[in-house]
């Protein structure tokens, strides 16, 4: 497979993504991760034709409970109906000026009342009041002026998905072999999963794909952090059998890092920072495990660690804790990010507290691993400003069965990648 040239065409004139099989090669060019109008497209042609990660169901628990959310760059909030207790997805903006209707990031409300001009709506969309009605006669529609949903919303397991693109396929054929994964984390605890309160929010100077890149990237994990893996030895944790693992393409550019845990995992696997109190508290929480689904799929939940990404933007990081985690574009070279740490309803107060305080050590904002990251990816965008070198290369693992620390989880991306960003390319490149 031979290029017509040596730098890229328009966006459509041929791929960015070079993948020679023969050759074991497969490389992407760095205009995908700097050109502004690649970064249009991706907005147009990805985040508003995607189902994108909204929030869980936990988050609007009780009737009138909202929590406000940027989408694909446009704001949205997600809503429980106080009279149907459906969750909805609505277009963060007034039907009579545009003005934003759901100002707070979070709360409960009966109704959301424009600031503006008093336009009030209630919990399912309806408009439900206005000053001056009788100013405008009695041949205006006003079932017509309710708030307006976002084209497709659908949840799967509490997770709340939506998409701007009426015509999208359905989530569950969507998540295709993501549900696996989603449903391993969900049964863990008996199908009572919720959003602990709180978040973590960042910006990152560096283009999106780079974390999308970075969240299931084994190869990094050891010359990286490795600060985080000398503080873990130090503590007694037995790293000896290294850090191996498989990776999964899982359609539609979802893919995962799956791995042996060599370390702790509150749901049911001990290790020395637990205490020695909690050794046997852990025991009984996998015993239960066991009884429930057997042996071999409680060793799964209990004894494995899961790094996913939901193509365009979604991770879930199954590790020491479950974090759930979102980027949105704002530029060629920044994002903004958010992180929720999901864990078990009722969880026991130890319990939730180990797992916090794993979730803050390796990932939150000044733990062992977020700042190596962050760092990392912001210095790959200033790399990209140097020039000179024009293809990013993603081949490692192409000769051999794709093992942890290979790449095949972003190539699975990059051809989802291409593939929304347009089939014709590969057409007019002559391929």
């Amino acid at each position: 497979m031979t290029m017509l040239q040596n730098t890229p065409a328009q966006l459509t004139g041929f791929p960015m993504v070079d993948e020679d099989p023969e050759q074991h090669r497969f490389r992407v060019h760095r205009d995908a991760m700097t050109s502004p109008e690649v970064f249009r497209a991706e907005i147009e042609r990805i985040f508003h034709r995607c189902w994108l990660y909204v929030g869980h169901e936990s988050e609007v628990a009780k009737p009138g409970d909202y929590v406000r959310r940027p989408l694909g760059n446009r704001p949205v909030f997600m809503v429980r109906g106080v009279k149907t207790g459906q969750v909805h997805v609505f277009h963060n903006t007034c039907t009579h000026r545009g003005a934003v209707v759901c100002r707070q990031k979070s709360g409960n409300a009966k109704v959301f009342q424009c600031f503006y001009h008093a336009w009030t709506f209630d919990s399912e969309g309806k408009l439900s009041g206005m000053p001056g009605r009788e100013a405008y006669g009695d041949k205006l529609d006003f079932g017509a002026l309710g708030l307006k949903s976002v084209a497709r919303v659908a949840s799967y397991r509490g997770f709340v998905f939506a998409c701007f693109d009426p015509d999208v396929e359905p989530l569950v054929d969507y998540l295709a072999g993501a549900r696996e994964y989603l449903d391993l984390i969900v049964d863990s605890a008996d199908g009572e999963m919720e959003i602990v309160s709180g978040t973590n929010e960042y910006c990152i100077d560096a283009n999106w794909k780079l974390l999308a890149e970075n969240s299931y990237d084994g190869y990094h994990a050891l010359p990286t952090h490795d600060t985080y893996f000398k503080y873990l030895v130090a503590l007694g944790t037995d790293l000896s059998g290294g850090v191996a693992g498989t990776v999964r393409d899982l359609g539609n550019g979802h893919a995962v890092l799956e791995y042996a845990a060599p370390w702790g995992r509150p749901i049911a696997k001990w290790e020395p920072l637990f205490g020695e109190g909690a050794r046997d508290e852990i025991a009984t929480l996998r015993a239960a495990l066991v009884q429930r689904h057997g042996e071999a799929r409680a060793s799964r939940m209990t004894d494995t660690n899961r790094n996913m990404v939901i193509f365009p933007n979604l991770v879930v990081n199954d590790i020491m804790a479950v974090t759930v985690r979102t980027f949105m574009p704002s530029a060629p070279d920044k994002m903004d990010v958010t992180a929720w740490q999901l864990a078990p309803a009722g969880e026991l107060p130890q319990l939730r507290q180990r797992r916090l305080d794993s979730f803050l050590t390796f990932l939150g904002p000044a733990g062992f691993a977020t700042p190596d990251d962050v760092e990392a990816l912001e210095s790959c965008q200033q790399g990209f400003n140097s020039g000179g070198v024009q293809w990013n290369d993603i081949s490692r693992g192409m000769a051999r069965e794709p093992q942890g620390d290979d790449e095949a989880q972003m190539r699975a991306f990059w051809r989802r990648w291409q593939q929304r960003m347009g089939e014709a390319g590969y057409q007019e490149a002559g391929r």
